[in-house]
């Protein structure tokens, strides 16, 4: 069957029109995007430099500081580009390929957070069998998993939307290309692709937000048998997690798990988990991790600063 497509630029509406505000706006996440740079490469550069590379969770953490970096610049260097353009445009060809990523890039945060869930739940609540249990091998098939899953995931968005016929209008009210401000301008019935996409985001969301929360309570509650010492420094670590987990997980279902809907709101929640969360994560587990903070010290003092004397 033909796939009628008459569009082959589409427009971004971006996040404002008014060139005061966006001149704001490019200051702000040009300083948000150098935070997110150097947050995360100090995680990546601090734990690969360090024995804490032979501990799952901070294993876990690398990846996740790599996939931070990867999944924000997928967004971030175009919305501010735009913001200086007097004409925000995407191909459609670089519009599908940045869906693609995105979600990609996406699906292996969600599932590595899950995967950082497991090995403190593996840790706390089963202490003698950690070793055992987490494995490098064991380890390095999470990280496979999530890949394979969020490949999966982002595979289906992206056939999802690859064949829908565009024949006009092309402005996106969004700054980056994603799948429901693209179903509004299919000139086609979409409410089945619609519920297809609330399965394939939104539940997978909830899902994963669902067992991440239910781990996390078992965690609590087994802590109570813990010593204070001890209680108290896997509580700084978990609540690390949990608050990683609720800052990335709430806009994401916010947007995901409703059907072919789409409000103002959309851009400024997306703003949450395409730059606010990889901005804050590396502030969250090192400020409230001293192994981290202790490794930080030792790696760049001391090696940097020790060596030259």
């Amino acid at each position: 069957m033909e796939n009628k497509n008459n569009v082959t630029v589409f427009i971004l509406l971006g996040l404002s029109q008014n060139k005061n505000i966006e001149i704001l706006c490019f200051v702000l996440f040009l300083f948000c995007y150098i935070v997110i740079w150097v947050g995360n490469l100090l995680i990546i550069i601090s734990v690969m430099c360090s024995p804490l590379m032979n501990q799952p969770m901070y294993f876990f953490l690398n990846c996740l500081s790599l996939s931070d970096l990867c999944y924000t610049s997928t967004v971030t260097p175009k919305l501010m580009a735009d913001l200086l353009a007097e004409r925000k445009t995407i191909s459609y060809s670089n519009c599908m390929t940045q869906l693609f990523i995105l979600h990609f890039l996406g699906g292996v945060e969600i599932f590595i957070l899950t995967g950082m869930a497991y090995d403190r739940y593996v840790a706390i609540c089963k202490p003698l069998h950690y070793t055992v249990i987490m494995s490098r091998e064991k380890c390095h098939t999470i990280i496979t998993a999530c890949c394979t899953g969020a490949l999966i995931h982002s595979a289906s968005q992206f056939l999802l939307t690859i064949f829908l016929p565009f024949c006009g209008p092309n402005e996106i009210d969004h700054y980056f290309c994603d799948v429901y401000p693209l179903l509004k301008l299919a000139c086609t019935n979409t409410y089945r692709i619609g519920l297809l996409v609330v399965v394939n985001s939104g539940l997978i969301a909830l899902m994963t937000f669902v067992i991440l929360m239910v781990s996390y309570f078992l965690i609590l509650y087994t802590l109570r048998a813990y010593p204070a010492e001890s209680r108290s420094k896997a509580l700084s670590t978990c609540s690390s997690h949990v608050t990683v987990v609720v800052l990335f997980f709430v806009p994401v279902l916010f947007i995901y798990i409703r059907p072919t809907t789409t409000f103002p709101e959309d851009k400024v929640f997306a703003l949450f988990y395409t730059i606010i969360a990889p901005m804050f994560n590396p502030l969250i587990y090192t400020l409230r991790n001293m192994e981290m903070k202790n490794a930080m010290k030792k790696m760049w003092y001391h090696h940097l600063f020790g060596e030259g004397k």
